[in-house]
Protein backbone atom coordinates (compact mmCIF):
# COMPACT_ATOMS: atom_id res chain seq x y z
CA UNK A 1 0.00 0.00 0.00
CA UNK A 2 1.35 3.09 -1.46
CA UNK A 3 1.95 5.84 1.44
CA UNK A 4 0.05 9.03 1.90
CA UNK A 5 1.96 11.90 0.16
CA UNK A 6 1.92 13.95 3.34
CA UNK A 7 2.22 18.19 3.20
CA UNK A 8 3.21 20.97 5.30
CA UNK A 9 0.71 24.05 6.63
CA UNK A 10 1.00 26.48 8.89
CA UNK A 11 -0.45 30.42 9.57
CA UNK A 12 1.03 32.41 7.00
CA UNK A 13 2.60 34.62 9.88
CA UNK A 14 5.71 34.69 12.40
CA UNK A 15 8.02 32.45 10.65
CA UNK A 16 5.93 30.27 7.94
CA UNK A 17 7.97 31.80 4.92
CA UNK A 18 10.99 29.88 6.58
CA UNK A 19 9.16 26.89 7.36
CA UNK A 20 8.05 26.55 4.06
CA UNK A 21 11.47 27.29 2.18
CA UNK A 22 12.66 24.32 4.86
CA UNK A 23 9.81 22.02 3.40
CA UNK A 24 9.87 22.80 0.07
CA UNK A 25 14.09 21.66 0.64
CA UNK A 26 12.51 18.28 1.92
CA UNK A 27 10.26 17.95 -0.84
CA UNK A 28 6.91 18.59 0.55
CA UNK A 29 3.96 20.50 -0.43
CA UNK A 30 2.81 23.12 1.17
CA UNK A 31 -0.28 24.97 2.49
CA UNK A 32 -0.61 28.64 3.99
CA UNK A 33 -3.54 29.51 6.12
CA UNK A 34 -3.62 32.98 5.88
CA UNK A 35 -6.14 35.98 6.84
CA UNK A 36 -7.93 37.19 4.02
CA UNK A 37 -5.47 40.58 2.52
CA UNK A 38 -2.31 38.87 3.74
CA UNK A 39 -2.03 36.21 1.28
CA UNK A 40 0.62 38.87 -0.81
CA UNK A 41 3.67 37.38 0.49
CA UNK A 42 3.14 33.75 -0.29
CA UNK A 43 2.30 33.88 -3.43
CA UNK A 44 5.25 36.42 -4.47
CA UNK A 45 7.98 34.25 -2.97
CA UNK A 46 6.34 30.76 -4.24
CA UNK A 47 6.60 29.75 -0.62
CA UNK A 48 2.61 28.27 -0.49
CA UNK A 49 1.28 25.59 -3.07
CA UNK A 50 -1.83 25.84 -1.84
CA UNK A 51 -3.21 29.13 0.45
CA UNK A 52 -6.60 28.53 2.44
CA UNK A 53 -7.67 32.20 3.46
CA UNK A 54 -10.02 32.60 6.55
CA UNK A 55 -11.14 35.89 8.27
CA UNK A 56 -9.61 35.15 11.28
CA UNK A 57 -7.05 32.98 12.78
CA UNK A 58 -9.25 31.82 15.48
CA UNK A 59 -11.84 30.10 12.48
CA UNK A 60 -8.56 27.91 12.24
CA UNK A 61 -10.46 24.93 13.42
CA UNK A 62 -13.25 25.05 11.32
CA UNK A 63 -10.58 24.28 8.54
CA UNK A 64 -9.02 21.17 9.79
CA UNK A 65 -11.06 18.86 8.07
CA UNK A 66 -10.32 20.41 4.94
CA UNK A 67 -6.02 20.20 6.00
CA UNK A 68 -6.49 16.20 7.66
CA UNK A 69 -8.03 15.17 3.63
CA UNK A 70 -5.19 16.75 2.09
CA UNK A 71 -2.55 14.74 4.71
CA UNK A 72 -1.46 18.07 6.07
CA UNK A 73 1.11 18.40 8.96
CA UNK A 74 0.40 21.65 10.74
CA UNK A 75 3.72 22.72 12.04
CA UNK A 76 3.41 25.78 14.99
CA UNK A 77 4.75 28.85 15.73
CA UNK A 78 4.60 31.96 17.73
CA UNK A 79 1.55 33.48 15.72
CA UNK A 80 -0.96 30.15 17.00
CA UNK A 81 -0.56 31.49 20.50
CA UNK A 82 -0.74 35.05 19.92
CA UNK A 83 -3.67 34.49 17.73
CA UNK A 84 -5.52 31.43 18.68
CA UNK A 85 -4.52 30.64 22.36
CA UNK A 86 -3.35 27.26 23.72
CA UNK A 87 -6.49 26.23 24.94
CA UNK A 88 -7.84 25.89 21.07
CA UNK A 89 -4.29 24.33 19.64
CA UNK A 90 -4.58 21.63 22.20
CA UNK A 91 -8.22 20.77 20.71
CA UNK A 92 -6.42 20.51 17.00
CA UNK A 93 -7.67 16.72 15.56
CA UNK A 94 -5.33 17.62 12.34
CA UNK A 95 -1.36 16.13 12.60
CA UNK A 96 0.28 18.23 14.47
CA UNK A 97 4.57 18.25 14.54
CA UNK A 98 5.42 18.35 17.96
CA UNK A 99 4.02 18.87 21.95
CA UNK A 100 0.80 20.65 21.89
CA UNK A 101 1.35 21.10 25.69
CA UNK A 102 4.58 22.91 24.68
CA UNK A 103 2.18 26.36 24.17
CA UNK A 104 1.35 26.65 27.31
CA UNK A 105 4.57 27.00 29.04
CA UNK A 106 5.48 29.03 25.97
CA UNK A 107 2.46 31.53 26.17
CA UNK A 108 3.53 31.90 30.42
CA UNK A 109 6.38 33.72 31.71
CA UNK A 110 6.35 31.90 34.56
CA UNK A 111 6.07 28.59 33.21
CA UNK A 112 8.97 29.63 30.93
CA UNK A 113 11.28 30.34 33.89
CA UNK A 114 10.72 27.33 35.63
CA UNK A 115 11.69 25.59 32.46
CA UNK A 116 15.34 28.09 32.15
CA UNK A 117 15.59 27.00 35.83
CA UNK A 118 15.33 23.14 35.55
CA UNK A 119 17.93 23.06 32.90
CA UNK A 120 20.43 25.07 35.41
CA UNK A 121 20.12 28.66 33.52
CA UNK A 122 20.90 31.68 35.18
CA UNK A 123 17.31 33.87 35.67
CA UNK A 124 16.97 37.59 36.45
CA UNK A 125 15.29 38.10 39.13
CA UNK A 126 11.46 39.03 39.39
CA UNK A 127 9.66 41.35 41.59
CA UNK A 128 6.17 40.66 42.96
CA UNK A 129 4.92 43.83 43.47
CA UNK A 130 6.07 47.58 42.19
CA UNK A 131 6.82 48.89 45.38
CA UNK A 132 9.76 46.10 45.67
CA UNK A 133 11.83 47.29 42.61
CA UNK A 134 15.27 48.81 43.85
CA UNK A 135 16.49 48.65 40.51
CA UNK A 136 16.33 49.14 36.73
CA UNK A 137 13.34 46.69 35.75
CA UNK A 138 11.66 45.37 32.37
CA UNK A 139 7.62 45.14 32.33
CA UNK A 140 6.90 42.16 30.18
CA UNK A 141 3.50 40.90 28.87
CA UNK A 142 2.28 37.28 28.25
CA UNK A 143 2.68 35.39 24.61
CA UNK A 144 4.70 36.06 21.82
CA UNK A 145 3.82 39.48 20.62
CA UNK A 146 7.13 40.39 19.49
CA UNK A 147 8.30 42.59 22.38
CA UNK A 148 5.17 45.06 22.29
CA UNK A 149 4.40 46.94 25.05
CA UNK A 150 7.94 46.02 27.04
CA UNK A 151 9.05 49.03 29.23
CA UNK A 152 11.73 49.89 31.37
CA UNK A 153 10.70 51.63 34.90
CA UNK A 154 13.32 52.58 37.71
CA UNK A 155 11.06 52.57 40.52
CA UNK A 156 7.27 51.68 42.01
CA UNK A 157 6.54 55.31 40.85
CA UNK A 158 7.88 54.95 37.36
CA UNK A 159 5.82 51.78 36.87
CA UNK A 160 2.56 52.98 38.24
CA UNK A 161 2.68 55.67 35.27
CA UNK A 162 3.79 53.36 32.77
CA UNK A 163 1.54 50.38 33.33
CA UNK A 164 -1.75 52.34 33.01
CA UNK A 165 -2.18 51.34 29.51
CA UNK A 166 -1.80 48.16 29.80
CA UNK A 167 -3.42 47.21 33.47
CA UNK A 168 -5.86 44.53 31.51
CA UNK A 169 -2.71 42.39 30.62
CA UNK A 170 -0.69 39.69 32.62
CA UNK A 171 2.68 40.87 33.29
CA UNK A 172 5.99 40.24 34.83
CA UNK A 173 8.76 42.15 36.66
CA UNK A 174 12.21 41.52 36.04
CA UNK A 175 15.47 42.92 36.62
CA UNK A 176 17.10 44.15 33.27
CA UNK A 177 20.45 42.69 32.61
CA UNK A 178 23.10 44.09 30.66
CA UNK A 179 24.55 41.90 28.28
CA UNK A 180 24.40 40.27 24.64
CA UNK A 181 20.93 39.74 23.80
CA UNK A 182 21.83 36.18 21.60
CA UNK A 183 19.08 34.21 20.42
CA UNK A 184 20.37 30.42 19.68
CA UNK A 185 18.23 28.25 17.16
CA UNK A 186 18.52 25.15 18.25
CA UNK A 187 17.08 21.33 17.31
CA UNK A 188 17.40 18.71 19.76
CA UNK A 189 15.89 15.07 18.45
CA UNK A 190 14.31 12.34 21.04
CA UNK A 191 15.45 9.84 18.50
CA UNK A 192 18.85 10.31 18.65
CA UNK A 193 19.15 11.85 21.52
CA UNK A 194 21.19 14.60 19.57
CA UNK A 195 21.06 18.41 20.11
CA UNK A 196 22.32 20.89 17.04
CA UNK A 197 23.02 24.23 16.89
CA UNK A 198 21.41 25.32 13.75
CA UNK A 199 22.70 29.67 14.21
CA UNK A 200 22.01 32.39 16.43
CA UNK A 201 21.04 35.86 16.03
CA UNK A 202 20.37 39.29 17.43
CA UNK A 203 16.23 40.95 17.20
CA UNK A 204 16.42 44.30 15.87
CA UNK A 205 13.69 46.17 18.02
CA UNK A 206 12.43 49.47 17.19
CA UNK A 207 13.29 52.31 18.87
CA UNK A 208 15.43 51.10 21.44
CA UNK A 209 17.79 50.25 18.51
CA UNK A 210 18.03 53.28 17.02
CA UNK A 211 17.92 55.84 20.49
CA UNK A 212 20.74 53.42 21.44
CA UNK A 213 22.76 54.77 18.53
CA UNK A 214 22.31 58.64 20.22
CA UNK A 215 25.06 59.20 22.74
CA UNK A 216 23.74 59.78 26.38
CA UNK A 217 25.10 63.66 25.68
CA UNK A 218 22.55 64.09 22.28
CA UNK A 219 19.53 62.20 23.73
CA UNK A 220 19.05 65.05 26.34
CA UNK A 221 18.57 67.39 23.32
CA UNK A 222 15.42 65.61 22.23
CA UNK A 223 12.08 65.63 23.32
CA UNK A 224 11.09 63.12 25.88
CA UNK A 225 10.96 59.47 24.04
CA UNK A 226 9.95 56.19 25.51
CA UNK A 227 12.09 53.34 24.85
CA UNK A 228 9.82 50.13 23.27
CA UNK A 229 11.10 46.73 22.30
CA UNK A 230 8.80 45.56 19.02
CA UNK A 231 10.84 43.27 17.09
CA UNK A 232 10.52 44.51 13.45
CA UNK A 233 13.26 42.06 12.01
CA UNK A 234 16.27 40.30 12.74
CA UNK A 235 20.20 40.12 11.98
CA UNK A 236 22.00 36.70 11.47
CA UNK A 237 25.01 36.58 13.76
CA UNK A 238 27.91 34.47 13.44
CA UNK A 239 29.24 32.97 16.63
CA UNK A 240 33.30 33.72 17.43
CA UNK A 241 35.09 30.44 16.29
CA UNK A 242 37.01 29.73 19.23
CA UNK A 243 33.77 29.43 20.83
CA UNK A 244 33.24 26.11 19.02
CA UNK A 245 35.61 23.71 19.82
CA UNK A 246 35.70 23.64 23.60
CA UNK A 247 36.39 20.82 26.04
CA UNK A 248 33.57 18.55 25.23
CA UNK A 249 32.61 19.46 22.59
CA UNK A 250 28.45 19.20 23.45
CA UNK A 251 25.70 22.19 24.44
CA UNK A 252 26.60 21.93 28.18
CA UNK A 253 29.65 22.94 27.97
CA UNK A 254 29.29 25.61 25.23
CA UNK A 255 26.68 26.84 27.40
CA UNK A 256 28.16 27.48 30.62
CA UNK A 257 31.20 28.64 28.32
CA UNK A 258 29.21 31.50 27.20
CA UNK A 259 27.57 32.13 30.91
CA UNK A 260 23.91 31.36 29.77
Amino acid sequence: MAQPKYKIATIGSHSGLQIFKGAHDEGFKTIAVCRKGFESPYRMFNAADEIISINSYREFPKIQNELIKKNAIVIPHGSFVTYMGYEEVEKLKVLYYGNKKILKWESDRHLERQWLKNAGLKVPILFDRPKDIDRLVIAKFMGAEGGKGYFLAKNEKDFNKKIKPYRLRRYVIQEYIIGVPLFIHYFYSSLTNELEIMGCDIRYESNVDSLGRISARDQVALPKIDPSYVIVGNIPVVVRESFLPLPGNNFDSRRRHLGI
